[in-house]
Order: C-alpha cells, then sequence, then structure tokens
C-alpha cells in the first residue's frame, strides 16, 4: 500500500484531528486482529515472537496487545529480547570488514531463550537475564521470576524473534512481523520511501533520548540494512500474521522532531547531504499539531510524551 501525499495534506488542512483518528483507528483494528489470533493460539502455545526491523514499532505494538488481550480475559507479559544478548563489543561475530556485528542473532543467547520457552510452556518459573548495553555485560537481573498460568502469555519481542533457529525448536507459537512499508507518493512518483519512515523514527528516539546524533544514526543505517536483509527479512514469510506500522499522518507529527534532528549533525559529517535531501522532502508535508496524536500512538515511542514507558 502507498500513500498519497496530496490526500494527507488534504486532510490535515480540512481535519486534522478526525485524520489523525481515522488513522489510529485502522492500526487498533490490526492490533485487535493480532491480539484475537494470539488468544486462539494459546491452547496450542503461550509463547508469541513479534519481530520487525529497527523502527517498526514493535515495543508500542506488544503493548497495545497487551492491552487488548486483557480485555478477552488473557494476561500479556512483555520480554524484550535484547535482554538476550551476552557478547560485548569484542566478542561475537564480525562483519566482513572486522566491524562487530551487532545486528547478527548469534549475540543473543539462543541457547537460554530456548530453554526458556521450553519452562514457559512446561509451566515451570524462569528468570530472565538483563544485559546492560552500556556496560556492555550482563549485570544484576532487573525483572522478578516469571510463569504463565492459565490464560497467560508472553510477548517476545525482538528483530530476531522469527530466527529459524529459534522458531524450529517452538513451531508452535504464535509468530507475528510488522515493519513500516508504506511508500509516499506524489503525482505517481515515490517522494518518501517506506525505510525512511523508520529511519526518521530512530534518528529523532537516537536523538531525544539515546545522545546519538542524527551523524551517529545515519552511519549506522547501512549495517542496520544490511542486518535485516541478512537476518530479519528472509524469516517474515514465516510468520502466522504480518502488518505494517506506518501511519498516513506520522511524518507530518514528526516534521520538526526530525529536522531539529537533522541539524545536529555535524557540519562535514559522512553523509550529511542524506538529511538535507530528507528536510528538502520533509517540507513537502502539512505540518501536523503533535498534542492531537494520542498518548498511546505507536509515534509516541519515538517522539515521547505518551502513556507507555520504554
Amino acid at each position: 500500500m502507498a500513500f498519497d501525499l496530496k490526500y494527507i495534506n488534504e486532510r490535515i488542512r480540512a481535519d486534522a484531528a478526525g485524520f489523525v483518528e481515522a488513522c489510529e483507528a485502522d492500526y487498533a483494528e490490526k492490533v485487535q486482529r493480532a491480539a484475537v489470533a494470539i488468544a486462539e493460539n494459546r491452547t496450542r502455545s503461550p509463547i508469541v515472537l513479534l519481530s520487525g526491523p529497527s523502527g517498526s514499532g514493535k515495543t508500542t505494538t506488544a503493548k497495545r496487545i497487551s492491552d487488548v488481550l486483557e480485555t478477552l480475559g488473557v494476561r500479556a507479559h512483555t520480554v524484550a529480547m535484547d535482554e538476550y544478548y551476552m557478547a560485548s563489543r569484542e566478542d561475537g561475530p564480525h562483519t566482513p570488514n572486522g566491524e562487530p556485528d551487532f545486528e547478527s542473532p548469534e549475540r543473543l543467547d539462543l541457547a537460554l531463550i530456548d530453554s526458556h520457552f521450553d519452562d514457559l510452556e512446561n509451566g515451570q518459573e524462569i528468570q530472565i537475564p538483563h544485559f546492560s548495553f552500556s556496560l556492555q555485560r550482563r549485570v544484576e537481573p532487573k525483572h522478578p521470576p516469571m510463569s504463565l498460568g492459565k490464560d497467560e502469555i508472553a510477548i517476545f519481542e525482538g528483530i530476531h524473534a522469527l530466527n529459524s533457529r529459534i522458531t524450529e525448536r517452538h513451531p508452535t507459537a504464535f509468530k507475528l512481523y510488522i515493519s513500516a512499508r508504506s511508500d509516499t507518493m506524489l503525482d505517481g512518483k515515490v517522494v518518501f520511501k517506506g525505510t525512511w519512515t523508520r529511519l526518521v523514527r530512530r534518528t529523532i528516539r537516537d536523538d531525544l533520548f539515546r545522545g546519538a546524533n542524527a551523524a551517529v544514526t545515519l552511519g549506522m543505517w547501512a549495517n542496520v540494512r544490511r542486518g535485516e536483509k541478512a537476518y530479519i527479512s528472509p524469516f517474515k514469510d514465516q510468520a502466522d500474521l504480518q502488518f505494517d506500522t506506518a501511519l498516513p499522518y506520522e511524518i507530518s507529527a514528526m516534521r520538526e522532531y526530525a529536522k531539529t534532528a537533522f541539524k545536529k549533525a555535524p557540519e562535514g559529517a559522512e553523509r550529511r547531504d542524506e538529511f538535507e535531501k530528507l528536510t528538502e522532502i520533509l517540507d513537502l508535508y502539512e505540518l501536523l499539531d503533535c498534542n492531537l496524536v494520542p498518548p498511546k500512538a505507536l509515534i509516541r515511542e519515538f517522539i515521547g510524551g505518551g502513556t507507555y514507558k520504554y
């Protein structure tokens, strides 16, 4: 599906609040459909595997699904698979040019994940580890021990959740894949690629909450995309359900956040011209007041000010 920029701008000028409400309703319907399917699958497995590339909104989607499951009488626990990282920068796999390959599934403790899934499926208690990215090692667990009772499920979300190393051992787990995939068209031509939506989301989040400027984010983006093509996309068709998390109004809402972040890339930074090009494209979008963005909206994961904690 592709969005039409003229339609987006017309809707924002005519009724911005109504446009946001309609876009959010479409996303909510996708979440509802996923939650119902997960609830129906719980007699086969209490494990849910939620995958998608960087910037897809996995964490918010997992939380929104959990909210819907509560209304269906199912309690959901959400677990970030990043907690199962075990390799420091020096250890683990490397890219062909010798850099640490942070995108590889080999950086996860796959044996422990497998063991924990077995334990949960058998009604046993597990202790989720905690990996400190600032210290590059495991530290004292921050989560209480977890077990699953009747009508309880665990949603494990991470970029490698659908890797065959995991799914082949747990074929009855419910598998969900999400991504922001919709291009935006203007006069029959693509003016904003779907992958740019995720880049904008990530750039804003890195700038606001992770202490990384736009040059750092873009500098990593080629390797992130390499990892997606090698380790994530090949497994998406194993999913029981897939959906697109792109929202037609979101670039208009995030426009000024993105432009502010782009300006922080220092003069002479590698690929800074790409941000300058993106800034020109962003100005094609009508500005949307961020006060209209609901507190549980997916893009609150990237711009902040929402209900959920990340």
